[in-house]
């Protein structure tokens, strides 16, 4: 931080040494010389603009202020001429002002433009010559104005730019909420709907048949034991601020469940009271992270909302691994609700969710035979295509 200031200050210095250089070296010289110089010279000033613009415009006003006046008036015509375009000097004053508009307070740009203004109509009024007089006048306020019309611009470019990062910020917010809303609600609901009726069967069969209620009360102990490590894993994704301690813990923790977990969903299933039947066509390989979990999920959902709700002890489970997307079907022959997941929760809500994510088709609804019927057709990418397993 020193040293940056040092260097403003030293650069601020050399820009003023070299204009009084460029004006008590060649004070005969014509007007453009010193503008053309002056505004060379404030390149030196690029540092002090974008840290200190006011220092900035202090120094561009004084120094565009002394090649108007210090120079000799030239009593010729032509030289006349030519001194009237020293007042092109103000030109460095109107970029900085523009970057003042652009980068600062309202109140600070108001306050800017109107001491540059002010400045340049004073030495304008008094030393320019007959005519030239409303000449240098009008180009002096048209370039201040052209310089405050682009910082403007590039101010609300700027804004906006914050505006839609802010905004996609909070989508990212909102997004990862829904997807951990999605993630908790399947895991959970499923192992709770297990966890409840096997307690169920626990209290009503304890007394008569200890075996089975022995039996239940396993079940209810891997299940909760499952659904514990899930939430590890989910708390763990959270906090990702401390990233030495969530690796250490993620590297003790299961991956995520996948298709290839299916037989044993259906196992815990069973022992909910519902059989589960698995039938898997097509060329199974190995397919994205994201969409063999959305594709498990959506089962264990199903599966959820078929001990829950179905009144059924059998359904089937398809998965079709085909060329183009991964389909994936869940029937039941039960009662077949159509309020199934949909008017009391999010079950059917999350299947959407997670189907849109990947932009893919899901239907759920009665079937007129009877039951319930859940199907999930999910695209596949094109950089795994069929036959594209690992070698």
């Amino acid at each position: 931080m020193r040293r940056t200031t040092l260097t403003d200050w030293v650069c601020g210095v050399l820009y003023v040494l070299l204009v009084l250089v460029l004006l008590t070296g060649a004070p005969r010289a014509g007007g453009v010389l010193h503008a053309v110089g002056s505004l060379l010279a404030v390149s030196l000033l690029a540092g002090v603009v974008r840290r200190r613009p006011l220092t900035a415009l202090a120094l561009t006003l004084a120094g565009a202020t002394a090649v108007v006046v210090l120079p000799h008036h030239p009593s010729n015509a032509v030289l006349t001429l030519a001194y009237q375009a020293a007042f092109l000097s103000f030109l460095a004053v109107d970029l900085v002002v523009g970057y003042i508009v652009a980068t600062r307070t309202r109140r600070v740009c108001v306050a800017a433009v109107a001491v540059a203004f002010t400045v340049q109509l004073l030495v304008i009024g008094a030393f320019s010559h007959g005519d030239y007089l409303i000449l240098n006048g009008v180009i002096g306020l048209l370039a201040l104005v052209a310089s405050g019309m682009v910082g403007l611009l590039l101010r609300e470019r700027r804004e906006h730019e914050v505006a839609l990062r802010a905004q996609e910020v909070a989508e990212a917010v909102t997004a990862e909420r829904l997807r951990i809303a999605r993630e908790l609600h399947d895991m959970i609901a499923h192992s709770i709907g297990i966890v409840t009726i096997q307690a169920g069967v626990a209290g009503r069969v304890i007394d008569t048949q200890p075996d089975e209620a022995r039996e239940a009360l396993r079940a209810i102990e891997t299940t909760s034991r499952q659904t514990l490590s899930g939430l590890r894993r989910t708390l763990v994704a959270l906090r990702q601020a401390d990233l030495a301690t969530a690796a250490g813990e993620r590297e003790a923790l299961a991956p995520a469940p996948c298709l290839g977990d299916l037989e044993r969903l259906a196992a815990t299933t069973a022992d909910a009271g519902v059989r589960v039947e698995v039938r898997i066509s097509g060329e199974q390989r190995t397919l994205p992270g994201d969409l063999e979990l959305a594709a498990y999920r959506i089962v264990q959902e199903a599966l959820t909302n078929v001990v829950r709700h179905a009144g059924t002890g059998h359904c089937r489970v398809g998965v079709d691994y085909g060329d183009e997307e991964l389909t994936v079907e869940v029937v039941d022959d039960g009662c077949g609700a159509a309020e199934t997941g949909s008017g009391h929760g999010f079950g059917i809500i999350g299947m959407r969710e997670r189907v849109g994510l990947l932009r893919g088709r899901l239907s759920a609804g009665p079937r007129p035979e009877g039951g319930f019927r859940v199907v999930a057709r999910l695209p596949l990418p094109e950089t795994a295509p069929a036959g594209a397993e690992a070698r």
